[in-house]
């Protein structure tokens, strides 16, 4: 059976970080990956690790100025320098946290110059952090108009284009449902491209309990595809943390039956 990664962006959100690690692992998840983690030292970070021994899979590049409407920088043609500093922070902060992944994340923009911008952004971070695998995920429109990348197909031809060994594709089980229809089919036909894979309800985000996607048979189905990396629950719990993952309970018991 799969195993699962708590994204600490949504999960425990109201705890500062080491807390939020302590909790995942009290919880029986079998990793941690953080959205913007730059207030908590990344020293301070990478001790609840060892005191856990969750490992870090991922973390994002900074959004930029989000009250201004940011979500990213690495696609915006007029934003070049700023991309740079934050995959330079991020690069950094994963080598000292230990994290595995960075998600450069792209940013509201679109035309021929914003993909140059992009391509070129994803081509710096490649060369300055080799050692760490480069995240790009398709964010669908309903939750970010205008987010520059939007589809798998799209991030397959990006990954192409900048031909790196260490570039992926991030698999959003949640966005992909909303864009593209069939998870499974859209797995099967992008695999070998893929870094990581997340999920929560469609459509409202939630936990993977209720919704359009039945991810009891998802589950089983990645299983039998081979995928043996950690699952990403990146959901909105609906109340408090702990009271969500009845879920987990259940793909632990079933884990123990199979056993």
């Amino acid at each position: 059976m799969p195993r699962f990664s708590a994204n600490l962006g949504f999960l425990w959100a109201q705890l500062a970080l080491p807390e939020a690690i302590r909790a995942a692992a009290g919880a029986g998840f079998d990793a941690v990956e953080c959205h913007c983690p730059y207030d908590t030292a990344p020293d301070v970070l990478r001790d609840a690790l060892h005191e856990t021994s969750l490992p870090l899979l991922s973390l994002n590049t900074a959004w930029g100025n989000a009250d201004a409407g940011d979500f990213g920088l690495a696609a915006l043609p007029d934003r070049g320098a700023e991309a740079r500093a934050a995959i330079g922070a991020a690069a950094e902060y994963a080598r000292v946290a230990g994290a595995g992944a960075i998600h450069v994340m792209a940013g509201k923009a679109e035309g021929p110059a914003a993909k140059t911008a992009f391509l070129e952004n994803l081509s710096y971070a490649c060369d300055i952090a080799p050692d760490r695998t480069i995240l790009i995920e398709p964010i669908n429109p309903f939750d970010v108009p205008g987010y520059f990348l939007r589809t798998t197909a799209q991030a397959q031809e990006v990954i192409a284009e900048v031909g790196a060994p260490n570039i992926k594709l991030m698999f959003d089980c949640y966005h992909v449902a909303r864009v593209e229809g069939d998870v499974i089919a859209r797995l099967r036909a992008v695999l070998p491209d893929v870094g990581h894979i997340q999920f929560a309800a469609v459509p409202d985000r939630g936990a993977p309990d209720h919704g359009d996607v039945d991810y009891d048979m998802v589950f089983r189905e990645i299983d039998a595809l081979g995928w043996t990396n950690p699952l990403g629950a990146e959901y909105r719990p609906a109340g408090e943390t702990k009271a969500s993952l009845g879920w987990l309970a259940q793909a632990r018991s079933r884990e123990r039956v199979m056993r």
